[in-house]
């Protein structure tokens, strides 16, 4: 089976997955009874319209977790840690508790901000780890299977730090629902069974034979995880000390240096997420960008697309026209461009983000379009800027009834990351030493090409393009959105902009909308089946742009608060995969 073949989940697949929750979950906070009264009248083409709140995510257990969280007193915060496990315990490809991620945020009172749990390079890491001496080619294969693809795991700390920040609910509370999963199990989907089966080749290359995911599945089995339970029992009862130390720590360690990975015990005692400033950037009039800095490139070339499109009346000239698909190409390519010379983590190196987001610096960057050609990438160079100053990602997206606001995307980078579980910890752990420039000019698996910026170092961070993000209209919560996806993440995040924006759609259409994708190299425009017709392939072509066509591109979750300040919830329900949106 491709995912072409995956099937869009029937509605009452779904209901049983709701009904069945209740089992899992149980609340001791008392529903709170200052609700929102709203009239809702849900529009054609909408998603899940919510007054009071709403969450959606990769996964029906999931997104009913954090909804339940929210109806019993908690806030985005608090779902969104209930959340996160939950995905870790029915999105074991993604959903994970030996990766990373980000989260950017907005509270009721207009605050914003983001969190940086990405994963660090463990200490013996090294510039050339992946660059054979003799030949000095790249050992790309070293970097995405196997224990030396990985690096120190931030998720756990992430979720304590926003628990110590943010919440409202015991934290205990909040893993609970996870744990009953794990013990008890739940039904797979025949999307849970493709990505399973699809990997075992992998799966067997490094892990033992007996390993719990290593088997023929098919739809309507059940997962039982005791040893990942056994893992949230430490976390819940020893907080980030369940994971870092301990029996887990020992765990991961001994998984380590059993097939030649360099985690210690050191990198995971000492790993910290940190706080920075969220990424700004105005569009259009009314409207502001809210997203995630470096380590991630994601926000900061988002707020240059969206500041050069400032220049272009994109509504008239219409949604997935030759001419809109051109100039959105030629600012991507240039965006990225400016990623692979100048974006790294912060910590060690001076990322120029004042001049990369400089209005003038736009415009000289806006001036070189040439409306009637495309600009082959081989012209394209990064901006000279004077220094004054995955595949396999899954996105969240809540909203709480006071309007704080969550958009949280966490990754392992490949499917099951670098394939190898922790044995007797039942986590699998990430490859993002793939997510690095191996050697300088060398593409990483999304065709990304790096420099030095993003060369490897002990404790860096490796560069992203995941962003989470949210959007402000008239200084009001407007748009919570994300997508898995690789390096076309920050496209699609730009293109749902666009089509709420500039294009009138709902949340809903423009989540459903094919995408297309471009970047500095490889030199082509990449098109979501369905995304644009033959003539419009033939004004490209004659503009010099070369059209491939992909399956599809990304998944989705995003949140659009209404004019009458009700929440329409939009999971993908065009592609793949299990996406639910549920509010109340």
């Amino acid at each position: 089976m491709n995912p072409t073949q995956v099937t869009v989940k029937t509605v009452s697949r779904k209901i049983l997955f709701f009904l069945v929750i209740a089992t899992f979950f149980r609340c001791n906070v008392k529903q709170e009874t200052t609700l929102k009264e709203v009239q809702l009248s849900k529009q054609e083409n909408e998603g899940v319209v919510g007054a009071n709140g709403m969450v959606v995510t990769a996964h029906p257990l999931a997104t009913q977790i954090g909804l339940q969280v929210l109806k019993d007193g908690g806030n985005a915060f608090d779902a969104a840690i209930a959340v996160k496990y939950a995905l870790a315990v029915v999105l074991p490809k993604a959903g994970n508790l030996g990766g990373g991620g980000y989260m950017v945020y907005r509270t009721a009172d207009g605050t914003s901000g983001a969190l940086d749990f990405r994963e660090t390079a463990p200490g013996l890491a090294s510039r050339n780890m992946f660059v054979d001496e003799e030949t000095d080619s790249v050992m790309n294969r070293k970097a995405l299977l196997g224990h030396l693809a990985a690096c120190t795991p931030g998720t756990v700390d992430g979720m304590e730090q926003i628990h110590k920040k943010f919440s409202v609910l015991p934290f205990q509370q909040l893993i609970q629902p996870a744990i009953r999963i794990a013990e008890n199990g739940f039904t797979l989907s025949d999307y849970d069974t493709w990505y399973f089966n699809r990997s075992q080749e992998a799966l067997k290359q490094v892990n033992d034979s007996s390993m719990l995911f290593i088997k023929e599945w098919a739809e309507g089995d059940s997962l039982i995880q005791k040893d990942l339970a056994k893992t949230l029992k430490a976390i819940r009862d020893q907080g980030r000390d369940g994971f870092y130390k301990g029996e887990v720590a020992d765990l991961l360690v001994a998984e380590m240096q059993s097939g030649g990975g360099i985690i210690s015990h050191e990198d995971l005692e000492n790993y910290t997420s940190v706080w920075r400033d969220a990424i700004e950037a105005p569009y259009r009039d009314d409207y502001k960008l809210i997203s995630m800095p470096p380590s991630s490139s994601g926000g900061i070339i988002m707020a240059q697309l969206l500041k050069g499109s400032n220049a272009y009346d994109f509504t008239a000239m219409g949604h997935n026209t030759a001419e809109t698909i051109h100039v959105m190409t030629e600012l991507q390519r240039r965006s990225f461009a400016d990623r692979a010379e100048h974006m790294g983590d912060l910590s060690f190196y001076d990322v120029p983000m004042q001049m990369l987001l400089d209005n003038t610096y736009i415009a000289d960057r806006n001036a070189t379009i040439d409306l009637k050609r495309a600009t082959p990438s081989q012209e394209i160079k990064a901006g000279a800027v004077d220094r004054i100053e995955s595949v396999e990602t899954t996105h969240y997206s809540i909203v709480d009834k006071e309007g704080n606001a969550v958009s949280i995307t966490v990754t392992l980078v490949g499917y099951f990351g670098c394939k190898v579980m922790v044995d007797g910890a039942g986590f699998f752990l990430n490859n993002e030493m793939n997510n690095f420039s191996l050697k300088p000019g060398f593409p990483n698996i999304f065709g990304l090409v790096g420099g030095e910026a993003n060369s490897i170092a002990p404790n860096k961070r490796m560069l992203s393009s995941m962003c989470p993000s949210i959007v402000e209209k008239n200084d009001e919560l407007f748009m919570v959105l994300g997508t898995p996806g690789g390096s076309t993440i920050i496209n699609i995040n730009y293109q749902n902009i666009l089509n709420v924006i500039d294009h009138g759609m709902t949340m809903q259409e423009a989540v459903n909308a094919k995408k297309l994708h471009s970047q500095w190299l490889p030199d082509q425009i990449i098109a979501e089946k369905g995304a644009i017709d033959s003539v419009i392939i033939k004004k490209l072509n004659a503009l010099g742009h070369v059209i491939q066509e992909r399956p599809q591109l990304g998944r989705s979750e995003a949140i659009l608060v209404r004019p009458d300040g009700s929440y329409e919830g939009a999971a993908d329900n065009t592609r793949t995969g299990d996406a639910t949106a549920a509010g109340y």
